[in-house]
């Protein structure tokens, strides 16, 4: 197998940027990678990266040989998962990407799951915000909230994610009633960027449709952080139930505008194009359908709302009408 190793490090160095990286994804030492890329120049009888001190750079006919590398370890790894799905295992290596809350609060107990019931199975977790190219950085699949674009991706919509508006009682408790969408207007607004901080806040009530540009009083990339701000009374944050359902349930924050709905978007699992569906990503999908395809923990959980006409606390609730 001494072949296909010096196949997988060059391929590793490529992907990684460097032999310090493909080292450490191999899990053995710089010098090795290094002998293994030299022992395939040797064999192949010309130079496949240029070296310089600036980093390293595939050749004509390094960008060539990659190609066809990843093609055969592409089809070993095939190989290998058709023998072991005969024996109910799944091997290889899991490359997924994954928002960084989200991930880690819902989907990292998923992927543990799933490394328990298949030791021979290597998970590689990336947690980031930003849109990865999975094809162009080899990922097997990513978790994506939000609503997709089209794309030559196949993706598997597993939930459905509601939005509130929401803010602390100490917040609502020093201003005018908020009885609908107009009254948002001149209102501290917590809003998310993510490169679309001056998107308009939508609410719906049958047929009626209502747009409102928030006022941004605090601007930001992490939900985690407009729920702390929310929380501590600076305004009013739109963010998914997700984020908020926890700090809802505990009273800390109040959903605002309870009879208009927002617009919903999806819970997906994103995978690159083709007819073959890995076995670890097939069994990913399946976890990920049978833990949150009928209700999603947050829905479970998170209490059904009054009229948007919340009192603080330390008042009586009003009559809900009939």
């Amino acid at each position: 197998m001494s072949e296909l190793d010096d196949i997988r490090a060059f391929v590793e160095v490529l992907d990684n940027g460097g032999f310090s990286r493909a080292a450490q994804r191999l899990g053995i030492s710089k010098s090795i990678v290094s002998r293994r890329i030299a022992r395939l120049e040797d064999d192949l009888g010309m130079p496949l990266l240029h070296r310089t001190t600036r980093g390293i750079t595939p050749t004509e006919a390094g960008i060539a040989f990659k190609q066809h590398g990843e093609r055969i370890l592409a089809e070993l790894n095939q190989a290998r998962e058709a023998m072991a799905s005969q024996r109910g295992e799944i091997v290889g290596r899991l490359r997924i990407t994954l928002p960084t809350y989200f991930g880690v609060r819902y989907i990292t107990p998923i992927l543990t799951e799933l490394s328990h019931a298949h030791p021979r199975l290597e998970i590689d977790s990336v947690y980031t915000d930003r849109t990865v190219d999975l094809v162009g950085e080899g990922f097997d699949a990513a978790i994506r909230i939000g609503m997709l674009k089209d794309s030559t991706l196949v993706s598997r919509r597993i939930a459905t994610i509601r939005l509130n508006a929401v803010a602390s009682p100490a917040y609502l408790a020093a201003q005018a009633p908020i009885v609908a969408p107009d009254d948002l207007r001149g209102h501290a607004c917590l809003v998310y960027s993510g490169g679309r901080e001056r998107a308009a806040w939508e609410f719906q009530q049958g047929r009626r449709k209502y747009a409102i540009q928030p006022s941004s009083r605090f601007i930001s990339d992490s939900g985690e952080a407009l729920v702390r701000a929310a929380e501590a009374g600076l305004g009013i944050a739109a963010l998914p139930t997700f984020l908020t359902f926890d700090s809802v349930r505990a009273g800390r924050l109040v959903q605002v505008l309870a009879d208009y709905a927002m617009p919903e978007a999806g819970f997906y699992v994103i995978r690159p194009p083709g007819p073959h569906v890995p076995a670890r990503v097939r069994r990913l999908i399946d976890l990920l359908a049978q833990t949150f395809g009928d209700q999603p923990e947050w829905e479970e959980r998170c209490p059904s709302h009054g009229p948007a006409r919340q009192k603080p606390p330390s008042q009586k609730p009003a009559r809900q009408r009939k």
